[in-house]
């Protein structure tokens, strides 16, 4: 039929979003910037210390063109597609690419565990390799690492010294430090923060510390 092809394109380039705001970025490399945060819908894990457990169903569908136009109106060089685990929708790197393509400093917070292969290298990732106080450690997708270039990030959460430990061995076992920056993060309520910035201090560990300067503002808000 005429037309079939063009509405199918159209169709093919919508994303679930749970939503879009505006924030001070308070991780990674761009911690401090104001920053425009997509946050797409759903996520395949389920880690015990998630604080985005809202944003695993619901949303609204969107197309791409007018996800860009809603970023373009925050007036902000700074964008963050995040989630959920926004990979798992097929359709995120066509979101990536068309934002780089605007001319904005991107970057894309993923779990480590599905492939960045394809990802538009423009784009600034900052990774996940989930500890084993996460539940999900079994999740990591190893051959990611292959695929960091230099101005991506690995963060760690860390719930314990059993979290600490392995994922110091993991960083050394893998040279992820001489990749690219290693981001190590406490739990929010679980460790806390001093402690952990004291066994990075005491084994002098060529990694970041880093909070969650949101929540140091906000709290733990959505939309914030």
């Amino acid at each position: 039929m005429p037309g079939t092809d063009e509405a199918s394109a159209a169709v093919s380039e919508r994303l679930r979003i749970t939503e879009i705001f505006l924030s001070i970025q308070g991780e990674a490399d761009a911690a401090g910037w104001p920053t425009v945060f997509v946050r797409l819908t759903g996520c395949p894990l389920r880690c015990v210390w998630c604080d985005t457990e809202y944003a695993f169903q619901g949303g609204q569908w969107h197309d791409i063109d007018e996800i860009v136009a809603e970023v373009a109106r925050q007036g902000v060089h700074h964008v963050c597609v995040t989630g959920g685990e926004p990979l798992a929708q097929k359709r995120c790197p066509i979101l990536l690419r068309k934002l780089c393509d605007a001319g904005y400093e991107v970057s894309l917070e993923t779990s480590g565990s599905i492939d960045i292969s394809t990802i538009d290298p423009r784009v600034h990732k900052v990774m996940d390799l989930k500890a084993p106080g996460s539940g999900e450690c079994k999740r990591n997708l190893w051959s990611n690492l292959d695929h960091l270039l230099p101005h991506d990030q690995v963060k760690i959460v860390i719930a314990d010294r059993a979290d600490f430990d392995w994922a110091w061995a993991r960083v050394a076992e893998h040279r992820i430090h001489e990749r690219c920056m290693v981001l190590f993060s406490p739990v929010a309520g679980k460790l806390a923060p001093r402690e952990l910035a004291e066994w990075i201090l005491a084994d002098r560990l060529p990694v970041r510390f880093q909070m969650q300067l949101h929540k140091v503002l906000w709290g733990n808000v959505p939309g914030k």
